[in-house]
This record gives structure tokens, sequence and C-alpha cells, in this order.
């Protein structure tokens, strides 16, 4: 493509990228309607589903009287602490058993039987182990984590051309270059989608923790109205913890956009 050309061409991707932004945001306002003025309409009682104006109002109520920030600022700062040991751990296995064949062939099947094992039961046995402190609701987040990411590293420690490792080999690479030079930068756009996931089942992690043994956090405000049948307190927990799910996924995509920035990216005429 000319240098002519181009400034047009991105035009054309710029106005494609704002329809696409108002269609998304007419599409929003259309659902936040239909969840206002559809479920009266049909008859169904708001301690079914609650129109978004009483959620709204409920959640004006939690912010007034209930610490409501203080509950979210605690299950972010558990989502991160989880994710962030969860993903060291994750990364740490993937590359030692991707190093390793007789490594992998000794600790896979345990791996294995550990991600197998519903983690909803290892929550009351680390509150028999910790108490009831902040422990229990990190490490269900690790467990969550970990699996995915150690997977995605292994996979991609395997996928490595094992022609251009031995043709660092015949250059007298030792191991630990052949690791930094090649095996460790292919593997990074594995590694980052291994924490995309991770970044959102950190969220699922805290909140079994709370679930189980929890005095505060978004978990507990969930439990809570749902022991007190209020739906609308329900639906604001749900919210803000969809939105804490989403700033640890952008967290980890701006972080990605940072690290592989060499990488081509997908451009809206590719769609």
């Amino acid at each position: 493509m000319s240098v002519a050309s181009a400034g047009p061409f991105n035009s054309v991707i710029a106005l494609a990228a704002r329809r696409e932004l108002w269609l998304s945001l007419v599409f929003l306002l259309a659902v936040l309607a239909a969840w206002e003025w559809l479920p009266p309409a049909l008859g169904i009682p708001s301690f079914i589903v609650p129109p978004i104006s009483e959620v709204a109002h409920e959640f004006v109520r939690l912010y007034a009287r209930e610490n409501l920030w203080e509950h979210t600022g605690v299950t972010l700062a558990e989502v991160i602490a989880g994710f962030l040991l969860g993903s060291m751990l994750g990364m740490v296995t993937g590359y030692v058993l991707g190093l390793s064949r007789t490594v992998e062939f000794l600790l896979s099947p345990y791996i294995l039987m550990l991600q197998i094992a519903p983690k909803v039961a290892f929550a009351p046995l680390f509150i028999i182990w910790f108490g009831y402190t902040v422990y229990p609701k990190i490490l269900v987040a690790v467990l969550i984590v970990f699996f995915p990411i150690a997977i995605n590293v292994l996979k991609a420690m395997h996928a490595v051309d094992p022609a251009l490792v031995n043709l660092a080999r015949s250059f007298s690479a030792t191991r630990a270059q052949i690791f930094w030079k090649i095996e460790y930068p292919a593997s990074m756009p594995a590694l980052f989608a291994g924490l995309r996931i991770g970044s959102t089942l950190a969220v699922i992690g805290i909140v079994v923790g709370e679930f189980v043994g929890g005095n505060e956090g978004l978990g507990y405000l969930l439990i809570l109205g749902e022991g007190q049948g209020r739906t609308a307190m329900v639906f604001v927990t749900i919210i803000l913890l969809t939105l804490v799910g989403i700033l640890a996924y952008i967290a980890v995509l701006a972080l990605e956009h940072y690290v592989l920035h060499y990488m081509p990216e997908r451009s809206l005429s590719q769609a």
C-alpha cells in the first residue's frame, strides 16, 4: 500500500471503530431500557428481577450505609494478590516442566489431580488451617489461576521449533542461553493468553473463598443479600464483581500490549 493511500485507509478504520462504539452504546442503552421496563410489563415481581432503577437505589444505599467501597477494595486487593501469586506459581511450574521431561513425567499426574479436585472443597480445609483470615480466599484463587497459566506455558515450551534449538546448540549456546533467548520469548504469547484467563478466574476464586469464610468483601455482601432476600443487593454485588474482573483483564491487556508491542495486531479490516 502506498503512503498516499494509507491516510484514507486509516480514516476508514477509525470511522468503522467509531461506528462500532456507537452501536455498542446503543445496544447498552437498549438493554438498560429493557431491564427497567420489561419485567414490570411482564408482571415479574421486583424480588425476582428488580428494575435497574431499584438496583441503582440499592447501590446508593450500600454506598451510604454498608461501606460498599471498603468491601470492593478488599475484594480487589484479594484478587490482585491471588492473581499475582497464582500467575507466578503457574509460570514457574510451566517452565520447570517444559525444561525437563523427567520432571514433567513425575509431576504432571499430581498437577492434573489438583486441577480436577473441586476448588470449593479446599476452602473449608484452608479455613481449618488458617482460620477466618484473608489467606484461605487468596489460596483458593491461587489454585484456580495456577493451572491454565502452567498449561499454556508448558504447551508453548513444547511448541518451540527444535531446529532453532539445535542451531543454537551448534553455536555452543548454553542451556540458560537457549531458554532466555529462544524458549522464553517464544512462550510469551501463550503466557499472556493464560494470564487473560487467570485474571477472570481470580475473581471466581476470591468469591468462592468469601462465600465459605468471610465477613468482608463483595462475596460476603452477595451471601448477605441472598440470605436477606434483597435481590437488588445481589445484582449490585454481581455488577461490581464484573467490573473488578474487567479491570483485571484490562490490566493484563495493557501489560501484554506493552511487552508484546513488536507483534502485529489484528486490524478491523481483517475482522
